[in-house]
C-alpha cells in the first residue's frame, strides 16, 4: 500500500501534468506537507513508491533542487520529449540543467494540498 506522502505527491504530479509544468523536490514536498529531507532523500523514497504505484504519472516532472538532471537519464529524455529545454551545467559538473524558474510551477502558497481540499 502506498504511503500518505506518496499519495499527496501523486496528486501534485497530476497537477503538474495538467499545468504542463515541473517543480523542485522541495516545493513538491512542502506542498504535500513534509520536508524533502537531506539531499532530497524523503522525496527519493516517495518517488520510488510513486513510480511503482502510479506508473502512468509523469514522475519526471519532479526535479531535484537546483534543476539538475542526470545526463542520458530517462528523466532527461522525458523532459526533452515534453519540450523542456535542457542545457549542460555551467559549473562543469556532470549532469544537465533545466530552468526551474522558467518552467517551474508556482503556487499561491506552499500550504499542503490536503489543507486546501479539507477547507472545501
Amino acid at each position: 500500500m502506498a504511503s500518505t506522502r506518496a499519495d499527496e505527491v501523486a496528486e501534485i504530479l497530476w497537477e503538474l501534468k495538467r499545468a504542463g509544468k515541473i517543480a523542485s523536490y522541495t516545493h513538491i514536498a512542502r506542498r504535500a506537507g513534509f520536508s524533502a529531507g537531506a539531499n532530497g532523500r524523503a522525496m527519493d523514497s516517495c518517488m520510488r513508491v510513486v513510480r511503482r504505484g502510479w506508473p502512468h504519472l509523469h514522475w519526471w516532472r519532479a526535479i531535484r533542487d537546483g534543476g539538475v538532471v542526470e545526463q542520458g537519464s530517462e528523466q532527461e529524455a522525458c523532459l526533452r520529449e515534453a519540450g523542456f529545454e535542457i542545457e549542460p551545467r555551467e559549473d562543469g559538473k556532470p549532469g544537465m540543467f533545466v530552468a526551474l524558474e522558467l518552467h517551474g510551477m508556482t503556487w499561491e502558497t506552499d500550504a499542503p494540498a490536503v489543507a486546501a481540499s479539507a477547507a472545501e
